[in-house]
């Protein structure tokens, strides 16, 4: 339909008046909110760091909510399929999504996203962030991030660093410091993280940043191992005395993140309601345990601060993917 100017003036009122009309339906909803069980989508499968802490949030939540709050795995493409279904989901608090680093990376990743990562989703709060490890073979000659890069610099191409996939934290994350330290080197793929530290216990590859500190420290403890540098600003918990790698290359960052978002348009007052309750489980001693031994950190900050989170990660890695020539596998 073509709209005339008489046709466009005589609809404004009419939508304006439409308008009016829903906001009182979603405020007495917001009021009421929640009035029946939420779906909580874990958009990865079973058993990861992602499923293990909605799980644990999730009967939290329903405890404080007083409903409960079902999760449900729909893994796919790295997330873009449990991700669709809450971005076409009903905007009213009822269907949540508990995303990972792949999130703001998959709009660069693929082709055709059906989905605008920024615009599609209500940010709620970021749940945890947990810091990738720069490690080595206990063999292997460079007990320093500026030993490694030297070594690159030598043998230029000829360093294996291992990777769980395309777009995962530790390939971009390779690729940053590839980028920031002037260095080449050959990406080889493994099936998942414990595939890459067989590899690298093997000396099959060189150098790996894994994704999460958990299951590196009992190595590095019993020797097998050496961290060399973490991917956090600062030093972690589960690594004290392993130096950030921006100490040798200013700026540098690479981290994981979990956080928990609704369909755009949620009501601003179930947001807030949502946020606080989620916020009090994350900050709970039980939930840092789980973290804890995860090598993962909480968070638990506003709407707003986690939406400024996902558009800075967004455009930061689009670049690393761009200037990487990296594409979805």
């Amino acid at each position: 339909m073509r709209f005339t100017p008489t046709v466009f003036l005589a609809a404004r009122p009419l939508a304006a008046a439409l308008a009016l009309s829903v906001l009182p339906q979603l405020a007495r909803a917001a009021d009421n909110f929640p009035s029946r069980p939420i779906r909580m989508i874990i958009p990865s499968g079973a058993g990861g760091i992602t499923d293990i802490l909605g799980r644990v949030i999730a009967p939290k939540l329903g405890d404080s909510l007083g409903q409960q709050v079902v999760v449900d795995n729909r893994p796919g493409a790295s997330g873009v399929v449990g991700s669709n279904i809450v971005a076409k989901s009903a905007p009213d608090g009822y269907t949540l999504l508990m995303v990972f680093p792949s999130h703001p990376v998959n709009q660069s990743l693929y082709r055709d996203v059906p989905y605008d990562t920024v615009k599609a989703f209500a940010p709620i709060t970021l749940v945890s962030a947990v810091s990738p490890v720069l490690i080595v073979n206990s063999q292997f000659p460079a007990g320093s991030v500026p030993e490694l890069i030297a070594i690159a610099k030598e043998k230029p191409g000829q360093l294996n660093h291992g990777s769980v996939g395309s777009g995962s934290m530790g390939h971009l994350g390779a690729e940053l410091f590839r980028s920031m330290a002037g260095i080449r080197f050959t990406q080889v793929t493994y099936k998942g993280a414990p595939q890459s530290l067989t590899a690298l216990l093997a000396g099959e590859i060189q150098f790996y940043l894994i994704g999460s500190a958990g299951t590196v420290v009992p190595h590095v403890k019993a020797g097998r191992l050496k961290a060399l540098g973490v991917g956090a600003k600062q030093r972690i918990a589960a690594l004290p005395e392993v130096p950030p790698i921006a100490d040798t290359l200013p700026g540098y960052e690479a981290r994981g993140w979990n956080g928990i978002l609704a369909p755009a348009g949620t009501p601003r007052p179930v947001i807030e309601r949502l946020n606080r309750e989620i916020v009090k489980v994350v900050r709970s001693p039980e939930f840092n345990q789980v973290l804890a031994s995860e090598g993962a950190t909480a968070i638990g900050n506003t709407p707003a601060e986690f939406d400024a989170v996902i558009r800075a990660d967004v455009q930061k890695w689009a670049k690393i993917v761009r200037d990487a020539g990296i594409r979805a596998e």
